[in-house]
């Protein structure tokens, strides 16, 4: 058994928490769930229960945080002894090198590696500080094409605090946090467009109240000249037709999200399909459109994988040689054409 001299020896060459979490960049909330959960250190106690740690404990903790800023989860890594996690640190260096070089080559750019973007946007907000989160993505919309901000930084930043929150390493105040500032970014992306321009109208469905999927869409949208009205969220399908109608839309797009199934949105589906004139196209897509796949079906509309087909899609109900006004009236009744979207 150590002496009591020896022990107090021992913890001087260890360090309290504040001191991890300024090597590091974890917050102490977070190392206390991974302590509890992955067992990823085993800090030592100080009589009153202050945690202290080694210098190989700070040493291991700062290469699972560069592990996760890469977008794997705690639970895939926290099991693998340290010389595995520099490898994988390595290999992951070598491969964001090759495929920003590449990206620089095409576009003859500078290049910008979205991952960049979105490691310091998930440290901005595990330091709960909206001001650097809001200036980290409005410099990667600046940065990088538009399609590349949406989908490799917006979407992957998203993924990765929702994955977190699952984890329990970021609480349900990060999650919103990110969404408030996420939005606002967003919607100074979503510039208004000149006149005269097609319109199109966004919103969710009754029992779709997630509506950055949608908010994403506009800046899109709005990226390819499109005039865009943000309607709202969790709206009947008699509210968002009666809009697009009253607004003279060219095309409505709906966002769905959560839940992905419920047989209250196949049938607010159903109807806004029959509420909507034939000259308005309806765009759906979303995490959850795959799990209304039968509906969208039945009803001629193909969801959209991703904002690469969502702009896709705009860009052909926007061609001049599209003829407007000429599609019939569709619904879902045997003998009428379905319409395409």
């Amino acid at each position: 058994m150590p002496t009591p001299r020896t022990t107090t020896r021992l913890l001087t060459h260890r360090h309290p928490m504040r001191v991890v979490t300024r090597r590091t960049g974890l917050s102490a909330e977070i190392l206390r769930v991974w302590e509890r959960r992955y067992r990823v250190v085993t800090p030592a106690r100080t009589q009153t229960g202050r945690r202290l740690y080694s210098d190989a404990e700070i040493e291991r903790l700062h290469l699972l945080h560069r592990a996760t800023l890469g977008g794997r989860s705690i639970g895939l890594v926290a099991a693998l002894p340290n010389p595995a996690l520099e490898e994988l640190l390595r290999k992951d260096a070598e491969a964001d090198l090759a495929r920003t070089t590449r990206a620089a080559t095409a576009r003859g750019t500078l290049p910008f590696a979205a991952d960049r973007f979105v490691s310091e946007g998930l440290r901005a907000l595990e330091a709960f500080d909206p001001e650097t989160l809001g200036a980290v993505l409005r410099r990667a919309s600046v940065a990088l094409p538009v399609i590349d901000f949406l989908e490799d930084v917006v979407a992957s930043f998203l993924d990765q605090v929702g994955t977190r929150w699952r984890e329990g390493t970021l609480r349900p105040v990060h999650g919103h946090l990110a969404a408030a500032v996420v939005r606002r970014v967003l919607e100074q992306a979503t510039i208004p467009s000149p006149t005269p321009a097609p319109r199109l109208l966004l919103a969710t469905m009754t029992g779709q109240a997630h509506e950055l999927g949608a908010i994403m869409a506009g800046a899109a949208a709005s990226s390819e000249g499109w005039a865009v009205t943000w309607l709202g969220s969790n709206l009947p399908a008699t509210d968002i037709a009666d809009a697009a109608v009253q607004l003279r839309v060219q095309a409505v797009g709906l966002s769905l999200v959560h839940p992905t199934t419920d047989a209250t949105v196949s049938d607010e589906l159903r109807r806004l399909h029959s509420l909507l004139p034939g000259s308005i196209t309806l765009l759906v897509g979303g995490a959850a459109a795959p799990g209304y796949a039968e509906t969208l079906d039945e009803i001629g509309v193909a969801p959209l994988s991703d904002v690469s087909a969502l702009i896709t899609r705009l860009r052909d109900l926007a061609s001049p040689t599209r003829s407007r006004g000429k599609t019939p009236k569709n619904t879902h009744r045997r003998g009428r054409t379905p319409r395409s979207a």
